[in-house]
């Protein structure tokens, strides 16, 4: 056994939801009745938060934290150290820049993605929606468990909406485990609109609150939780809150999720309004390099 297979194996056994089959649930329930047995595997599990200091990413380092993950905030100035809790380790890297991302990733089990820009601003979209998840991974060695955040809506066509929706191809194509999070409007939920909702289709367009609405706090909750369950895995969906109070056990709401197509970069249900033939050659180019790199 080589160096690099070994590193598979011992990444695939440290970190929750990555090994296939259902012996991964029934082990990870059994660990949960056994507080010392989350807390061993939880210690072997390195969480990074990518966008670590926005307005998603802050709570996301936070509930990783307090779930008990060995928790790494990547961020573009050192001085943004005193965003986060104490215990969380500060990572500095530029998410246009892979060549800066090494140590970002170093040991890494699982990644979440929480950065993006909004507007039709080409050269930022294509840059922070896409590009960030591109360099990440592109210097991943050993594979790590994704949760990447997008938006409702994001196969409507538009140029923001476009380069999230390329960064969601990049992760499928990639054969990593992972969930795709497309959460509804940030905060612009009652407080009695607690109850948690997972579609999949992005048929909502309105490009307003009216496509769904839904808490900061609980978009973050959704996307730590995805990391160990393996009912999230290969899962795209939109997340928003109606009225109700919120549920105690995600795992439900997971497991009623249909996984996305093996043989297909896009999630299921969505439009083909965004056909390859037709994409710029540089991204094509990026799909096909990483298209199956942790797979074997």
């Amino acid at each position: 056994m080589n160096r690099f297979t070994m590193n598979v194996l011992l990444t695939f056994l440290c970190v929750p939801g990555l090994l296939p089959g259902p012996a991964i649930g029934d082990g990870w329930a059994d660990a949960r009745r056994d507080p010392e047995k989350v807390r061993i595997m939880r210690d072997k599990a390195v969480v990074l938060v990518v966008g670590a200091s926005g307005s998603i990413g802050r709570p996301v380092v936070s509930e990783a934290l307090r779930k008990g993950y060995e928790t790494r905030a990547l961020v573009r100035d050192p001085a943004q150290a005193s965003l986060f809790p104490d215990g969380v380790q500060i990572v500095v890297g530029d998410l246009t820049r892979a060549e800066t991302l090494h140590e970002a990733v170093t040991g890494v089990t699982g990644i979440i993605f929480t950065q993006g820009v909004n507007g039709n601003d080409p050269k930022g979209a294509e840059q922070v929606n896409y590009g960030a998840v591109r360099n990440v991974l592109s210097v991943l060695k050993v594979p790590a468990r994704i949760a990447l955040m997008t938006a409702v809506g994001v196969t409507k066509p538009s140029v923001g909406h476009d380069w999230k929706r390329r960064g969601e191809r990049f992760v499928r194509a990639s054969g990593l485990p992972y969930t795709i999070v497309r959460p509804g409007w940030f905060d612009y939920n009652a407080p009695d609109q607690q109850r948690l909702v997972m579609r999949q289709g992005d048929t909502h367009w309105a490009g307003s609150p009216a496509d769904g609405v839904v808490a900061r706090a609980q978009i973050a909750q959704i996307l730590v939780a995805s990391l160990s369950s393996p009912a999230a895995n290969r899962k795209t969906f939109e997340l928003v809150a109606e009225r109700g109070a919120a549920q105690t056990d995600l795992e439900p709401l997971f497991a009623a999720l249909l996984a996305d197509p093996a043989d297909s970069d896009d999630g299921l249900r969505d439009q083909d309004n965004l056909p390859l033939a037709k994409e710029p050659s540089r991204v094509v180019g990026d799909l096909g390099a990483i298209r199956g790199k942790f797979k074997d």
